[in-house]
C-alpha cells in the first residue's frame, strides 16, 4: 500500500517510480482527493510479463471495500509489450485507488514502472477579454 495525496503526485516530477509485486499478491496506490474536477492520469509498464490493473473509488476509508465503486474493472494488461496509459476524472472527493494485481501469477514476481500526474481544469473567466 502506497498512499499518496494530490500534492505529492503534483511534485512527482518526470521520473518513473517502481513497484515490486511478488507472485500471488497485489499492490495498491490509494490517492486521497478533496478537489473535484481534477484528472488523475497514469502511465505504466511491467517486467516480465503482464499485470492486471483496476481503479476503484472509495468515499472514505471507512467505506467497506464491497461498497467501493469500480471505475475501471480488473483488466489483464500486456504492459510488458506496450506502455499502458489512462486517466480518470475526479467527480467526487474521496480515495481513488489504483490496483496492480499479480495474484494470477503463481511463481513470477513483477516490477511495475509507473508515472502519475494530476491536472487541474483550466477555467476561463474571460478576464483578458477587452
Amino acid at each position: 500500500k502506497l498512499p499518496l495525496t494530490v500534492e505529492e503526485i503534483m511534485n512527482f516530477g518526470e521520473s518513473n517510480r517502481e513497484l515490486f509485486i511478488k507472485s500471488s499478491t497485489y499492490s495498491i496506490i490509494p490517492i486521497t482527493v478533496t478537489e473535484m474536477g481534477l484528472t488523475i492520469s497514469w502511465i505504466f509498464s511491467s517486467d516480465p510479463k503482464s499485470i492486471s490493473f483496476s481503479v476503484v473509488f472509495q468515499e472514505s476509508e471507512d467505506t467497506p471495500l464491497d461498497q467501493c465503486k469500480v471505475l475501471i474493472p480488473m483488466t489483464r494488461c500486456n504492459s510488458h509489450k506496450e506502455t499502458i496509459r489512462g486517466q480518470v476524472k475526479v467527480r467526487n472527493s474521496g480515495i481513488y485507488t489504483l490496483i496492480f494485481d499479480n495474484t494470477f501469477s503463481r511463481f513470477i514476481s513483477k516490477r511495475v514502472f509507473y508515472h502519475l500526474a494530476v491536472e487541474r481544469p483550466i477555467i476561463y473567466d474571460g478576464s483578458d477579454f477587452p
